[in-house]
Order: C-alpha cells, then sequence, then structure tokens
C-alpha cells in the first residue's frame, strides 16, 4: 500500500550507519529505482538535495563515493529515512538478492502518524510490481489517497474496512480483493487486534 500523504519512516529496529560510512555500490540502483518510482526527475532530486544534476547521476550509476551527509540529503529529497539503504546492507547470498527475499532481510518502513507498519517482500522496486505486507494496528487508518496503476489484497489475520470510490467493504481473514489504484480508496482496521494484509500493487507505487 502506498500513502502520499504520510512521511515515511524506518521501523526503530532497523541498524543506523556509522557517520564515517562510505554507502558504496548498493545505493546507486536504490536512489535511482525510489527516484523512478516516484516519478522524479534527476534535476527535481538534485535542487531538494543541494547537490548537482550531474553528481546526482554519478551517484546513480555508483560512479562516485557518497559521503552519508549526502545521503541524508537525498532521503528526504525521496521521502524516506536513509536507513532505507542499509536494511538488506550485505547479508545473505549476494547471488540471490535480486530474486529472493529472506525473511529475515526485509525493508521495513512505517507511515508516522498513521499506525501502519510494511513490509517490503519484493527484492526491489524496478520491476513491474510491489510485493508487501501491511500490518494495520487497532483503530488505525490510511486516510483517502489514490494514485497510478492497480493494487490487490489478501487479508491475512484480523479484518479490515476498505473503501474505493466510496464503496464500503468488510473484509475478513481470507477475503481479497482488487481495484484501480486511481480510484479513491482507503483502509481502515476498527477492532482491538491488529490487522495484517497481503499486497501487490502495479507499478510500484512505495
Amino acid at each position: 500500500m502506498a500513502l502520499q500523504a504520510a512521511r515515511l519512516a524506518v521501523a526503530d529496529d532497523a541498524a543506523a550507519p556509522s557517520e564515517d560510512m562510505d554507502p558504496g555500490q548498493a545505493i546507486g540502483e536504490q536512489l535511482r529505482e525510489l527516484r523512478l518510482v516516484k516519478n522524479l526527475t534527476l534535476r527535481e532530486v538534485a535542487e531538494k538535495a543541494g547537490i548537482s544534476v550531474g553528481y546526482l547521476s554519478q551517484l546513480e550509476r555508483n560512479h562516485s563515493r557518497l559521503p552519508i551527509g549526502v545521503l541524508k540529503r537525498l532521503s528526504d529529497a525521496l521521502g524516506v529515512h536513509m536507513n532505507w539503504f542499509f536494511q538488506q546492507g550485505t547479508q545473505g547470498d549476494p547471488s540471490e538478492r535480486d530474486v529472493v527475499v529472506r525473511s529475515t532481510h526485509r525493508r521495513r518502513m512505517s507511515f508516522t502518524g498513521l499506525g501502519i507498519q510494511e513490509e517490503l517482500l519484493s527484492p526491489n522496486l524496478s520491476g513491474p510490481l510491489e510485493l508487501l505486507i501491511s500490518t494495520i494496528e487497532p483503530h488505525a487508518d490510511s486516510e483517502d489517497y489514490s494514485h497510478d496503476g492497480a493494487e490487490a489484497g489478501l487479508v491475512l489475520s484480523g479484518t479490515l474496512d476498505l473503501w474505493v470510490s466510496g464503496r464500503h467493504f468488510q473484509l475478513g481473514e481470507g477475503d481479497s480483493f482488487a481495484f484501480k489504484s486511481t480510484e479513491v480508496h482507503r483502509c481502515a482496521n476498527v477492532s482491538d487486534s491488529p490487522t495484517k494484509v497481503l499486497w501487490v500493487i502495479t507499478p510500484p507505487h512505495y
């Protein structure tokens, strides 16, 4: 589920990078993925981060060193905490990272103030779809939003109230749904227990 109104923050259990760390080659592709998913140009991101377009282009191609201070400004420009780029780190088998996401290596994000946490199940955001699990805390509400593409979901546990273009649906464990993301939609958990939902979104819209 992609929420445009909320500022993204990494879950508290993510490890922070050290001040003197050079992120290295693993970051460039992720920078480009996020920029394209958010439909931002090189110039727009560079201006927000206070760097040149040429430097940003070099960073995305892993042709320049990326200091932590610059990564912080780029993360702010892209609407994510900079720990987003480190949660997969160097763990696991490098040969499988573009295909497999081990349960211990999921990127975890939260939507500040909304009571919704998400785990990205897709290896990256450069493919045609995005797979994730949302944990919606009791009485949390996404509020209305819309975006390009289409999405579908399956309620893994708990209950979900879903609104699509003003139509209201009450869903339980095992129920599924699909709709065009251009329709104004909203989901909420009105119960006293957490709800887990598996989402498939195309194109990626994190």
